[in-house]
């Protein structure tokens, strides 16, 4: 199911930065998936429930150019992702077989997913920036996946980049990399997340005026003051 648009709209007005320090103080250090780095420049933030897809090493009777055609295929788990999803691939970190090239990335861009994030790499590199399908890798390699990974499965609980992912979790995608919320406190990282952002800008205000750091970050309570009369006036 497609999440709902003001839960989007919201947290593409949060930074992943942000997002990291409202789960640690829930209590979760480990949502940052490694690897995952914006394959071009710009690219916007992009949120939006995770579609998982997990590889594992390549055995040599499995990973073979005739898998492609199988039922269990990176091909048809393209075909099975809805409209506004995040695909979410675990390469292992494998750096040396790109796990999707322009062909499959026109494909998704083509069924409306919104990304693809995963702690592997991509091939074919022009071409996936053709299609323009935002992408978040760990670079590029020429060789196919089946070079090094066998396609198992998809919506099943993977891991990217070190960070537990389960089908349905929500992923938040900018310059710093993806961050996961899991499903159970997505209601409440919305309820703090624009609060955090709010407040962060408002002290780089002060910063931008020449405010010492003591006392301003964090803020004591004087400092709590100013701002709660700040927001008062608006």
């Amino acid at each position: 199911m497609a999440l709902d648009p003001k839960t989007v709209e919201i947290l593409k007005g949060v930074s992943t930065a942000t997002l990291t320090t409202v789960l640690l103080k829930k209590g979760l250090r480990n949502v940052w998936m490694r690897g995952t780095k914006p394959i071009r420049p710009g690219q916007p933030r992009v949120v939006g429930e995770a579609f998982t897809l997990r590889f594992v090493p390549a055995r040599e009777d499995l990973a073979t150019p005739a898998s492609w055609a199988s039922p269990i295929s990176t091909r048809a788990a393209i075909e099975a992702m809805p409209e506004g999803c995040i695909a979410v691939a675990d390469a292992m970190g494998v750096l040396d077989a790109g796990i999707f090239g322009d062909i499959l990335c026109a494909r998704m861009a083509k069924r409306g997913v919104a990304a693809l994030v995963t702690d592997g790499v991509m091939r074919d590199a022009v071409g996936v920036l053709g299609t323009g399908l935002p992408v978040w890798c760990d670079g590029i390699a020429a060789p196919p996946s089946v070079a090094g990974l066998t396609f198992v499965g998809w919506q099943e609980p993977i891991a990217c980049g070190g960070v537990a992912v389960f089908p349905g979790d929500v992923v938040v995608v900018d310059e710093d990399g993806a961050v996961l919320i899991p499903a159970a406190y997505l209601d409440a990282v919305l309820a703090e997340a624009p609060e955090q952002e709010q407040m962060e800008a408002w002290i780089m205000t002060e910063v931008d005026r020449g405010v010492p750091l003591p006392g301003l970050y964090p803020m004591n309570e004087g400092t709590k003051a100013r701002y709660q009369a700040w927001k008062d006036a608006q």
